[in-house]
């Protein structure tokens, strides 16, 4: 997503009395790892982007960015609901790439009795730590590229619109998996390919026109039929992708980029350029208002959420019946074959 990185020194939050926290070590600035099949994504850009906005400056900065919560809060209530639906509770979940507790804002303990919240941002990991929850809470700082956890030690794990920052996305899916106890289930959400497509659409014309070019200013994205095979890949069961879309209006272009900042979601691809002229930006503000603005005179934008769920593998899971097992006849059981057609 769009915004301009600056290289800041942020203020460690320091944790709230009786909290837990654990601190492992993160991936480096820009490296990839020797065994990383692709890397899009400077990590450590995206880790200061979401320190920035969390850090608390005379509590205007951590302030500021809560009132941005709004896309990701919707999204995690939804995931809650998903949870629900499972007729079973779990005494612990793990929650990769919290934040500052999306979730936890909808769990209680008859859902679950722990939550364990891991960020790669410490400052963004802490920012609500003074508030009161439901459920207890542990937190850890470590990269959603490389999970601390001991095999099959995890009843569930969630995940609320962290993973399309992944640049190892199978593998991270597979250490999931492998987190999870046999029966286990993961719930999580990612950005899908249209999100935002208001916006890469006005800047990549605006760039043609002003600097005969295009850069990457939107974050490249999957599709839903790759995240079912992703799931598939990794080794999980029952695998079940879903779309959903959530349209938010802005007054205009600069309030959605300085949203996406507030939102730790700036352009963190390794090939961008980290600025974008002021002229740029308001050619592509009168292109996007011609070409998606509404009557009123804002302007829509579009987030596409891909919700999934995959249980890991077990001997008590229920599995589907053989091809051509089945005793009942479907003309049977449709009423002797009645007819569809016209008389």
């Amino acid at each position: 997503m769009l915004a301009r990185l600056s290289a800041i020194t942020s203020k460690r939050p320091r944790p709230a009395a009786g909290s837990s926290r654990h601190t492992f070590a993160t991936a480096s600035a820009s490296t990839p790892a020797a065994s990383a099949p692709f890397v899009v994504f400077d990590r450590k850009a995206k880790q200061l982007q979401r320190d920035r906005a969390a850090t608390d400056k005379a509590c205007q900065w951590a302030e500021r960015s809560r009132l941005t919560d709004y896309v990701k809060d919707e999204v995690a209530a939804n995931m809650v609901d998903r949870l629900l639906d499972i007729k079973r509770r779990f005494p612990a979940v793990l929650d990769i790439g919290a934040g500052p507790g999306f979730i936890s804002k909808h769990l209680d303990t008859e859902i679950t009795q722990k939550l364990i919240m891991t960020d790669s941002s410490e400052a963004m990991l802490y920012r609500d730590a003074d508030l009161e929850s439901d459920v207890p809470i542990e937190r850890v700082v470590c990269d959603e590229e490389l999970l601390p956890f001991e095999e099959n030690s995890q009843d569930a794990v969630m995940s609320c619109l962290a993973l399309h920052w992944v640049n190892d996305l199978p593998g991270t899916l597979i250490q999931i998996r492998k987190i999870l106890r046999p029966d286990g289930v993961f719930i999580g959400s990612m950005l899908g390919g249209d999100t935002l497509f208001e916006l890469r659409t006005s800047l990549q014309l605006a760039e043609l026109e002003r600097e005969g070019g295009i850069s990457p200013r939107v974050s490249p994205m999957i599709n839903s039929q790759d995240v079912t095979s992703l799931l598939n890949r990794a080794g999980f069961n029952l695998a079940t992708v879903d779309l959903d879309e959530i349209s938010i209006s802005y007054p205009s272009i600069f309030e959605l980029v300085e949203d996406l900042k507030w939102m730790g979601e700036g352009n963190a691809i390794l090939s961008r350029r980290k600025k974008l002229s002021h002229d740029t930006l308001l050619a592509a503000a009168s292109i996007y208002q011609e070409l998606h603005g509404l009557e009123d005179g804002s302007i829509p934008a579009t987030f596409q959420i891909m919700h999934m769920i995959g249980w890991k593998p077990s001997p008590t899971q229920q599995k589907p019946a053989k091809r051509g097992s089945g005793t009942v006849s479907l003309k049977d059981a449709l009423g002797g074959g009645t007819s569809l057609k016209s008389e």
